[in-house]
């Protein structure tokens, strides 16, 4: 998804999965250059999660660009709703700063219960097969389609865990937005049914967008990742294996003699084919 010898630009709100974002790049040796954006919604609250992200980059010795807008305005002049001119407001705004400072894309930190959102947003409203794929680990900016590329390296995770992460392991803070829980919106309504789910079902539901990714990479022609995930999983379906994702990469990767088991089946991954048998 990235190469390290070029920056990235990291989208951080002040939330906990902005910060976890962070922090895990800032770790792993990535260059980061930080993007905030200040869209005077809450008052006193959007300049507190300001200078919380200032602080946080000069602990972290990371630059910063903050920009202001005038999103009611902007949402009035284009008849958008409020949420919808803050999506469009930013994503044109990262791309700027990305193209500015030479960053190989912008990385943003959304996660599976996000993806769980998105589809189960989706799927309320009405969608076809794209619109149950939800949000790919790498895409083009929707407001820059040529411009730099966005990635999501959290969308293998969950959200109690990235807070777990920064509580317990990395004992670091984070900003509450206050709005996150009006169910008057959309996906604030959706994310409060979601608590009532298990980590298991909520990922259970990310990885059916992933298939859907899939599904959808096959029906245009792409061969991708996705698209042979989805390619194996129809050949292995009556078998019942759990984790088609782990041996599509293991047979990419040739890793022989590689073992996987489902209840009733073994597959070993020998001389770059997957023989299977069965264990009954």
């Amino acid at each position: 998804m990235l190469e390290k010898n070029k920056p990235v630009l990291v989208a951080v709100s002040g939330g906990a999965d902005s910060v976890g974002l962070l922090d895990v790049l800032v770790r792993a040796g990535y260059e980061c250059i930080v993007a905030h954006c200040n869209f005077h919604l809450r008052g006193a609250e959007s300049d507190r999660d300001e200078a919380f992200v200032r602080e946080l980059c000069k602990q972290m010795n990371v630059p910063v660009y903050v920009k202001d807008f005038d999103t009611l305005g902007y949402a009035r002049a284009h008849e958008i709703s409020v949420e919808m001119a803050a999506r469009e407001l930013r994503y044109a705004w990262f791309d700027e700063i990305a193209q500015a400072n030479g960053c190989q894309a912008v990385a943003v930190a959304h996660h599976q219960n996000d993806q769980a959102e998105t589809l189960l947003l989706n799927l309320k409203r009405g969608t076809g097969l794209r619109g149950l794929a939800g949000m790919r680990p790498k895409s083009a900016n929707p407001m820059v389609p040529e411009g730099v590329p966005v990635v999501r390296p959290l969308l293998c995770t969950t959200r109690d865990y990235i807070e777990h992460y920064l509580r317990d392991k990395r004992h670091l803070n984070w900003v509450i937005d206050s709005t996150n829980s009006d169910t008057t919106i959309a996906r604030n309504a959706i994310r409060e049914q979601l608590k009532q789910y298990s980590k298991s079902e909520i990922e259970h539901i990310a990885q059916t967008a992933e298939y859907m990714q899939g599904y959808a990479d096959v029906l245009d022609g792409k061969d991708t990742r996705e698209a042979g995930i989805v390619r194996l999983y129809e050949e292995l379906r009556e078998y019942n294996f759990a984790e088609i994702d782990k041996i599509y990469d293991a047979l990419q990767r040739g890793e022989g003699g590689k073992v996987f088991t489902s209840k009733t089946h073994q597959a070993t991954i020998k001389k770059g084919k997957l023989c299977v048998t069965s264990v009954l």
